[in-house]
């Protein structure tokens, strides 16, 4: 009797899981999963994405398989505290777009009992740490990286090559601007490009 009235005053315990990898290799689909699984044990969950992904929904979360979820599109990390009160799971999808305050949000949403899962790019198109993501994937109690196949030898790829002309750091993706690579691989491509003056 006591062990259930105490169980019953006991905070909610929060953690962030962080989801990682490079282009195509399943990060949203495992994010979706793991929603959808709270969602069945009737825990409230909430999906949260930046403002700037419009590439398959102004609001969904869409994976690259068209597997999607509902969501909140956001302009800043900030607006999560305000838009997250009261929630007991937090989805965010590409995280490495969102600003660099992210990582302090989700540790205070952790501290009062959130379940917070992230999915993002660990790296961007140069193989450098990518945004937030480094000191995500730090701070959290779980990271579960996620591999594609290289396109051009078929070991795992952990790199996500652009194959677009563009040297701007944001270019959301699709099928025809990325291809994920393996170390080797997208070493070789990186060599085979002319130099353009970009550090």
């Amino acid at each position: 009797m006591f062990l259930e009235r105490t169980a019953r005053r006991s905070p909610r315990k929060g953690w962030i899981e962080v989801i990682c990898g490079s282009m195509f290799s399943g990060k949203t689909e495992e994010l979706i999963r793991r929603l959808r699984r709270a969602e069945f044990a009737r825990q409230r969950v909430e999906i949260f994405k930046p403002a700037v992904d419009k590439r398959y929904d102004e609001a969904r979360v869409v994976s690259h398989d068209a597997t999607s979820i509902r969501s909140t599109p956001v302009e800043a990390s900030g607006n999560l505290l305000l838009l997250a009160a009261e929630v007991e799971v937090v989805g965010l999808d590409e995280a490495q777009f969102f600003d660099a305050g992210l990582p302090a949000v989700c540790e205070q949403l952790a501290r009062q009992g959130a379940r917070v899962i992230i999915a993002g790019l660990d790296m961007d198109f140069q193989g450098r740490p990518f945004g937030p993501m480094p000191q995500l994937m730090a701070m959290a109690e779980y990271v579960t990286k996620v591999h594609a196949i290289c396109m051009r030898c078929g070991d795992l790829a952990a790199f996500s090559h652009r194959t677009h002309h563009s040297r701007e750091l944001v270019l959301l993706g699709e099928t025809g601007q990325y291809e994920p690579l393996c170390r080797t691989c997208f070493l070789q491509a990186q060599e085979a490009e002319p130099a353009t003056g970009t550090p």
